[in-house]
């Protein structure tokens, strides 16, 4: 196997950068989390409020409280469907909520509240492990079918030149010495693996003022910051009947900050009720975010009865970029019977096609003054890949005593992707250049939700349990130049079971 040494420079001069549709998925994806009273009615309290989480969701739900108070949140996750990767723990503790609500009175029925609270608005902790057919393709043969359509000038700067088509053109798949043939070889392979692994969480620290006016009319503004620590870890395998062997790693890494801001209201169409009825609306999230990427290529092969071994990484360093998330809307419907029973019903709807990459074109010293344009190739392709999503949350608390609460809560979230999305590895962009070519279209997710509360003078004691599922298709790479090199999609899932514990003081 001849090896070249290419004169290739591209991913080393690049200096626009932009984020990658998949990858975005991640940091887009709306969870439930927040205090254990909050998840054990299925969230649907942004027309009840009286609820430090709905800071996040509808803000004037902060403004039914009469009283101060705070909060601390425990949990435990756990992957139910978790593969054995490395000896990682499919089960991990974690910290989700901690803040407190400041209320004043300013006449004998209306308060102005302040308040903060910090919640875990995105855990990523997911394993992953998917075995399927290549089908009699492969994914080096990705590389060479561009280079043979003449996609890029392979010596050149082109953004479809991924950091994999580099490592299996400098390693593989480009031979200029025998000017009789094409100077791409490909080799075949029968069978992949991917094992992928995802951990790190989505800070949120909300501030909130809000207020009622005589118990009818209550307001809420909400601004938010975002912290985000991502890591993805990747471990790639193709074989074929010779037990020859490719293995790509791809490991990724992203952090920054975002903010928002959130406003609502709620009122009661009608004084004698307490029927209640909820609208908010939430900014898009301006995030500024660095990305580390390495990408490592081996093969050892057996050809003619000689052994072939060599490998190679590509590191991109400090990637930065910027990323708006759509606009997000919501309504909402609350009733209380007596003090036994309270009913609630939430709608949310953002339209996530409508995300934003950004390119960094001049970086200030201070970030947030940079200024960026929008990356219209990748855009195009979230726009056909990602679509609007519906979430319906729907709960229940009653009190068959004073002290004592019981609730149930369901969530239907409609799916972020489109079902033939695909991710094409040509796009001109480097957010497509620094990333891996596996992707994975999730559906439907489904939640069902229950808890217990107990009150004991000033104090409350919390406890939810949360389950959820997403399946999915999960496609290792996507060949833009030919059709036949297709490999199997394979059936994946996210089930996770969530413990969580709400310790309360009121004062």
């Amino acid at each position: 196997m001849k090896k070249s040494i290419l004169m290739l420079s591209a991913l080393a001069c690049l200096t626009a950068n932009a984020q990658e549709t998949y990858l975005d998925g991640n940091l887009l994806k709306p969870e439930l989390n927040g205090t254990a009273r909050y998840v054990g009615m299925g969230g649907a309290m942004e027309a009840l409020g009286a609820d430090i989480s709905t800071i996040g969701t509808n803000p004037a739900g902060i403004g039914l409280f009469r009283r101060s108070t705070a909060n601390v949140t425990f949990g435990l996750m756990s992957q139910q469907d978790a593969p054995t990767i490395d000896g990682t723990n499919k089960t991990h503790a974690s910290f989700d909520q901690a803040g407190f609500v400041y209320s004043t009175r300013t006449s004998s029925s209306s308060f102005l509240n302040f308040a903060f609270n910090y919640s875990k608005s995105r855990d990523f902790n997911f394993m992953l492990d998917a075995t399927g057919s290549t089908n009699g393709g492969g994914q080096n043969l990705v590389t060479v079918n561009k280079g043979d359509n003449g996609i890029f000038d392979y010596t050149s700067d082109d953004l479809r030149l991924t950091q994999l088509d580099y490592l299996y053109g400098e390693l593989m798949c480009y031979d200029p010495v025998d000017d009789n043939t094409s100077p791409w070889l490909y080799y075949t392979m029968d069978k992949y693996n991917m094992q992928h692994q995802q951990s790190g969480y989505i800070g949120q620290y909300d501030f909130n003022i809000s207020g009622n006016s005589n118990n009818r009319f209550y307001w809420g503004i909400t601004v938010g910051i975002h912290d985000v620590h991502f890591n993805s870890y990747s471990d790639y395998l193709e074989m074929n009947q010779y037990n020859d062997l490719i293995n790509v790693i791809d490991e990724n890494r992203i952090t920054g900050t975002g903010f928002d801001v959130k406003a609502g209201i709620i009122f009661r169409p009608v004084a004698e009720s307490p029927f209640r009825i909820g609208l908010s609306v939430s900014s898009p999230t301006w995030y500024e975010l660095k990305m580390n990427n390495v990408t490592s290529l081996a093969y050892d092969f057996i050809i003619d009865n000689e052994s072939y071994k060599e490998a190679m990484n590509v590191e991109y360093d400090q990637y930065k970029y910027k990323l708006y998330t759509p606009w997000k809307f919501g309504a909402s419907l609350g009733h209380t019977i007596g003090q036994e029973l309270a009913i609630g019903a939430s709608y949310e709807y953002a339209n996530y096609g409508s995300t934003d990459n950004r390119y960094i074109d001049y970086e200030s010293y201070y970030w947030a003054d940079s200024e960026s344009s929008s990356d219209t190739q990748m855009n195009r392709h979230t726009k056909k890949t990602l679509k609007g999503v519906s979430t319906l949350k729907l709960g229940a608390e009653f009190k068959p005593d004073p002290a004592i609460a019981v609730r149930l809560g369901f969530n239907y979230v409609s799916p972020m992707y489109q079902k033939n999305g695909v991710k094409p590895g040509d796009i001109y962009s480097v957010g497509n250049a620094i990333t891996s070519t596996a992707y994975t279209n999730w559906e439907d997710t489904y939640r069902i939700t229950a808890g217990l509360g107990y009150n004991i003078e000033n104090f409350n004691i919390d406890l939810a349990y949360q389950y959820s599922t997403t399946n999915g298709k999960f496609t290792p790479y996507y060949d833009p130049c030919d059709s036949r090199n297709t490999p199997q999609t394979v059936d994946v899932s996210d089930k996770r079971h969530q413990l969580m514990l709400t310790l309360g003081y009121r004062f």
